[in-house]
């Protein structure tokens, strides 16, 4: 991909198509993480907190009569809100994220779609679906594309879920029913197309609780059940964003993903997706 910064836009090039993507007109995809606040939560982590400094004399908050602010604060990546995670989610080696999210502008494609009740067919996964599942499949993908090759330039594929309720920014997945999940066969397609970077508004991209499978996330690294070696994985640099939020303003239809991830030596960090509307230069 080539590229020319501008003020406003930024031209680039994917194949034989050439884009601008419009800077002045930034969508944030993340949810804003309110400390000790609504916030979503995720498989009964505590909720993300802030804790005043103290230290002899000084006290980190101006409202008490400090100097300054100074909190310190604690969370779950994986269960807090929008985080982006590598494979070293499921290897003993820890592979940090900070080395892995490297790339921040990425071609992509926003779809919309609808789960499905726990499918029959060769959509299955490990474990097998439950009765009431409610999983992303690969009919619901396919059948979001408006042409067979749309995805032909795109290196990252952000999937809404529907219905999209306002509730996503706070909602608690640790209660009630099961949020929905992909099918092996629809990770086995995403990976198919050559997506290197997933964002999904869902906690994740398997069961909530499946055994310890976590056959997507595995299927998408490129990594054999089991295995927690990192270099078996044969798509170690795919990043894969969880708890996004795009909000129903935001239409369907490619963008230039600009993936911003905190520099934690983690192997998964706060993220903040952002997208860029792309007209056809």
């Amino acid at each position: 991909m080539s590229a020319t910064n501008t003020t406003a836009a930024l031209w680039f090039q994917t194949g034989e198509r050439r884009w601008v993507a419009r800077l002045d007109t930034p969508l944030d995809l993340s949810i804003p993480l309110i400390f000790d606040g609504a916030q979503p939560a995720f498989f009964g982590a505590d909720a993300a907190h802030a804790t005043t400094l103290a230290a002899g004399a000084f006290v980190g908050d101006v409202r008490r009569g400090g100097s300054c602010n100074c909190s310190s604060y604690t969370l779950t990546p994986h269960c807090n809100g929008t985080h982006t995670e590598c494979v070293g989610h499921v290897t003993a080696d820890r592979v940090s994220i900070r080395d892995i999210a490297i790339e921040h502008f990425i071609p992509a494609l926003l779809i919309s779609v609808r789960s499905e009740t726990n499918p029959t067919g060769d959509e299955g996964s490990d474990p097998p679906p439950q009765s009431g599942d409610q999983l992303i499949t690969l009919r619901t993908l396919a059948s979001a594309l408006t042409r067979p090759d749309q995805l032909a330039s795109c290196k990252a594929l952000i999937i809404r879920t529907l219905p999209n309720t306002p509730d996503k920014r706070q909602r608690d997945y640790s209660t009630g029913e099961l949020p929905p999940y992909f099918s092996a066969a629809a990770m086995q397609w995403i990976v198919a197309h050559g997506i290197d970077h997933l964002v999904v508004d869902l906690p994740s991209v398997d069961r909530s609780h499946d055994g310890g499978k976590l056959t997507a996330h595995r299927l998408f690294w490129g990594i054999a059940a089991g295995a927690t070696d990192s270099t078996a994985a044969r798509r170690r640099n795919a990043t894969i964003t969880e708890m996004a939020y795009i909000d129903e303003s935001i239409p369907d239809g490619p963008y230039l993903l600009n993936l911003q991830v905190a520099p934690f030596v983690a192997d998964a960090a706060p993220s903040r997706p952002i997208l860029y509307p792309l007209e056809k230069s």
